[in-house]
């Protein structure tokens, strides 16, 4: 069976069409591939609409989505979406039998066991993958979160709205930078510091605390400035951003102990490599007392996003359709 598999971002669209590999178990063959600006768009139909016109060429009936947020009844739930994400309208309109969605970073969790794993560059910790969970955490336009628990028939992945708990300032710098977001006090999620938007931010909130204009507008602008050191406040928005992410995922880790690995998928993390790598990342994953020795057991990696979560919505719906076709029906002698 032939079907639309897509990874939904705040930035960009990742839309395939797949189909099971006939020689492999488990495994996706793609067909086609591309990737869109969701601005581009005026909505997630229009964006479908023109991957089916330019790339598909047989009857599809049948889409998998993983989209940033939690599937709340008939709608995505998440305010970084670039048009709202509703599956019947979508099955309306491109006159689809089945649409179904899924939390992104549950997707690129359940692509752990397929390509994401063997595509990482090590960052710290063992450079070999344990026995137990695994977990994802990507940095994009929001920051996500997901754990990967092995299980024989097939894995069970949770999913997470890890990026929205409170920001914990570690340094008095971040303690600043905090205070300067919310002078009056109140709740800022830790993706407004660590995410793309939220390395902007942290930008930003330097150059005020010192004194300085911002002269940088974009993400990417903000690294590459820091990358060739050009601009003290771009390298100090950095230095905070990759901190913050390794306390952040060391809390995690504290939590689920995935010894299995950490995968850093966010879209620009790989740009930024070196940069983690030089950085007080690893410190401040590690946290300290007793618990530093169990979380220097959990080896860690940089991987790109690319058309992983493409690849784990597909190997999802796959194995949720296949589930389904084999249960027994209610009542039926087993």
């Amino acid at each position: 069976m032939l079907f639309l598999a897509g990874d939904i971002g705040g930035t960009n669209g990742h839309v395939a069409l797949v189909r099971a590999a006939d020689d492999r178990p488990g495994h996706i063959e793609t067909l086609a591939y591309r990737v869109y600006q969701c601005a581009a768009f005026p909505s997630l139909a229009d964006l479908l609409r023109t991957f089916i016109d330019d790339e598909v060429r047989v009857p599809v009936s049948h889409c998998v989505l993983a989209c940033a947020g939690q599937v709340m009844g008939d709608e995505v739930a998440n305010d970084n979406l670039a048009w709202p994400i509703l599956p019947d309208t979508l099955r309306t309109t491109l006159g689809l039998t089945d649409v179904a969605v899924l939390n992104d970073f549950e997707a690129l969790a359940y692509a752990i066991e397929g390509p994401l794993a063997a595509s990482g560059r090590h960052l710290c910790g063992p450079p070999v993958r344990g026995s137990g969970p695994s977990l994802v955490v990507g940095p994009g336009t929001g920051l996500g979160a997901a754990v990967y628990v092995p299980h024989a028939a097939g894995g069970i992945v949770l999913t997470t709205e890890a990026g929205q708990m409170d920001f914990a300032p570690h340094s008095v710098r971040e303690r600043e930078v905090l205070a300067w977001l919310a002078p009056d006090g109140g709740y800022v999620p830790v993706e407004h510091i660590v995410s793309g938007p939220g390395l902007l931010t942290a930008y930003e909130a330097l150059c005020a605390l010192d004194g300085v204009a911002p002269a940088l507008t974009t993400p990417k602008a903000v690294t590459a400035a820091a990358a060739a050191q050009s601009d003290r406040q771009a390298v100090d928005a950095v230095a905070l951003f990759c901190e913050a992410l390794g306390s952040f995922t060391g809390n995690l880790a504290m939590t689920y102990l995935p010894t299995g690995g950490v995968f850093l998928a966010g879209g620009f993390l790989s740009s930024i490599f070196d940069m983690i790598r030089q950085s007080a990342f690893e410190e401040r994953f590690l946290h300290g007392r007793s618990v530093r020795g169990m979380l220097a057991e959990v080896p860690v990696w940089v991987t790109e996003h690319g058309c992983h979560g493409v690849q784990g919505a597909a190997r999802w719906y796959l194995y949720h359709r296949t589930r389904a076709s084999t249960a027994t029906p209610e009542g039926a002698a087993a």
